[in-house]
């Protein structure tokens, strides 16, 4: 198999299962969690990694905030596009989602706050998504033709060129994110307390529960859980188009 199929064979491969292969990061995690030490500064600390995530999942919001419904953006298990998306956040970068998942997991990583573990996160990230994105572009390739070629020739891949931004052609959507993030909200802060609880663990030998934490754990669940009743059982949420 010539190796141009092969990476797109591999990236379709990896598209398919994206949104549950990452998980084989926990054992990594929880290795690197047995050198877990407090810092002087820890709360702050926290603050700042779980900024960092939720910089991610805003870069989330606003790409999903323009996007109509199966274009490039949009993709489940395979890949779907009716439309180029070359406007809005698309008109800076061609992979804005992937972006944002990247500052997500960098939260948590940084969180550990461990050198060479952000290390293999960044390794991983860029070698796992390569592929992925090879797949992707592919496809839009051999469906948009010259289309994608012109929007690509002056896109970058992953880091914005923000002197080239054009006005989304949709206009943002609240009620979209509502309907399409709350799961990513949720996990945001799960995985942070997870974090946080194992840590507790490997440093003091027992588990010890911030009520901070929890609140906020408790608070994001019900947010979800609205959320998620909101989009099955009525159409609150529903926008016409996304």
């Amino acid at each position: 198999m010539a190796l141009r199929e092969d990476f797109e064979n591999t990236g379709n491969w990896l598209f398919k299962r994206r949104s549950y292969l990452p998980l084989i990061m926990i054992g990594i995690f929880l290795l690197a969690m047995t050198e877990y030490y407090y810092l002087r500064f820890d709360h702050i600390w926290e603050i700042f990694c779980l900024i960092v995530s939720f910089f991610g999942l805003g870069i989330r919001v606003f790409t999903v905030g323009h996007t109509p419904r199966r274009t490039s953006g949009r993709n489940s298990k395979h890949q779907v596009a009716e439309s180029l998306n070359t406007t809005g956040i698309y008109s800076v970068v061609r992979h804005p989602l992937y972006v944002g998942n990247f500052f997500v997991g960098l939260g948590w990583v940084l969180f550990i706050h461990l050198w060479w573990l952000t290390l293999i996160y960044v390794l991983v990230f860029c070698l796992y998504y390569e592929r992925i994105i090879f797949a992707e572009e592919e496809f839009l390739r051999n469906k948009f033709g010259n289309a994608y070629l012109e929007w690509a020739n002056v896109t970058p891949v992953c880091i914005p060129r923000f002197s080239q931004y054009k006005k989304a052609d949709l206009p943002f959507s609240f009620r979209n994110i509502l309907k399409r993030e709350y799961n990513g909200f949720l996990t945001v802060v799960i995985v942070m307390y997870f974090l946080e609880v194992v840590g507790d663990f490997f440093v003091k030998g027992k588990f010890d529960y911030d009520f901070g934490w929890i609140l906020l754990v408790l608070v994001s669940f019900i947010i979800w859980f609205v959320l998620r009743y909101l989009k099955n059982y009525t159409r609150i949420l529903h926008v016409e188009g996304r």
